[in-house]
């Protein structure tokens, strides 16, 4: 096992193995495994200069017994596929991704950490038709290539409870493109979180496009206190957030009083005076939030540390996905 500072940065390793698949012709072909390398890429392709690109991100985890099961594939290739329709790429199969994962797992079997690590599985489509002429015209050809990472705790040093600033005056992309999980949006709403970061000292920006609460720039975000929770209820303006889904089935589940409608700036301060906040995302699960950031000041969460029912939903859901917990829900895939 590796010590704590060895561990490299989420993201930044990659298992030896990789899946390919090409489009041409009309239809997918027949996809691979290959070595992971440089792919081949004609300087006039479609993604190189309209963006026809979209991508997933979820996770494989090792049991206690050593098997190895894969969360809520489904849900993630569903959302893959909505996303390549929404940017006319052409849709994945759905039967030959979910292969093409499981084929990456099982090639990858000795790189799954033992928990609180995992396998980040990282699917992507990009479009390949090389004509710098095509701003109007779909790409007839792609690649969609599934990529692992060896991650480990993404709280190794300790859970810190996060510094937000709440962004009123500009969105963090195209409202019709929220929904989608394509680079444009990160890219978006990188300029944004580093001018904050600079100003304010703070870890992310929480989008409220005319006050209205929606998304920070990789993560949703939820209100919480005992026996409640508040989201923002689903649109086209931001992403659809899978470990989102699963919070809010196992808060319902257990419970709790679960809201999915708009809400403003002023209600989320409000309820921050004595509730709690956090970011959900496949990466940190639920991270706390200790304190909003606006252009008036700073609003400390509740006693500024990460609440106790943040805490909780964090630990029940991560049970279920290391298999410490019974799976009632069919989200986990034995690979």
């Amino acid at each position: 096992m590796m010590s704590n500072v060895a561990k490299p940065a989420f993201g930044s390793v990659l298992t030896d193995t990789m899946a390919v698949a090409e489009y041409r012709d009309g239809r997918w072909q027949a996809h691979a495994l290959q070595p992971v390398a440089p792919i081949p890429m004609h300087p006039a392709a479609h993604v190189l200069h309209y963006g026809s690109e979209c991508f997933e991100g979820f996770k494989a985890y090792r049991g206690k017994d050593g098997a190895v099961s894969v969360f809520r594939m489904d849900k993630h290739i569903e959302r893959m596929r909505q996303s390549a329709r929404q940017l006319v790429l052409p849709e994945p199969d759905a039967a030959q991704l979910a292969t093409m994962v499981r084929e990456v797992v099982r090639a990858s079997h000795g790189q799954v950490p033992e928990p609180p690590g995992a396998l980040y599985l990282r699917p992507m489509l990009i479009g390949t038709m090389p004509n710098i002429g095509a701003a109007a015209t779909p790409s007839n050809t792609a690649l969609l290539i599934v990529l692992a990472s060896p991650v480990w705790d993404y709280f190794a040093g300790g859970a810190k409870p996060l510094r937000i600033f709440v962004e009123e005056q500009t969105t963090r992309t195209a409202s019709h493109l929220g929904v989608v999980k394509t680079g444009g949006n990160y890219a978006a709403a990188l300029g944004p979180t580093l001018a904050a970061r600079k100003q304010y000292a703070v870890d992310q920006v929480l989008f409220c496009p005319a006050g209205a609460v929606q998304e920070t720039g990789a993560a949703n975000f939820l209100l919480l206190r005992e026996g409640q929770l508040l989201t923002r209820s689903l649109d086209s303006s931001f992403l659809h957030g899978v470990t989102r889904d699963s919070l809010l089935a196992m808060a319902r589940d257990l419970g709790f009083r679960v809201e999915e409608r708009e809400f403003s700036v002023a209600e989320m301060l409000e309820w921050v005076k004595t509730g709690e906040a956090a970011l959900s995302g496949t990466a940190a699960v639920l991270a706390g939030v200790g304190t909003l950031v606006t252009r008036s000041g700073d609003h400390k969460v509740g006693d500024g540390r990460i609440g106790p029912v943040t805490q909780r939903l964090r630990q029940a859901l991560v049970a279920i996905q290391t298999g410490e917990a019974p799976d009632t829900r069919g989200w986990l895939e034995r690979v």
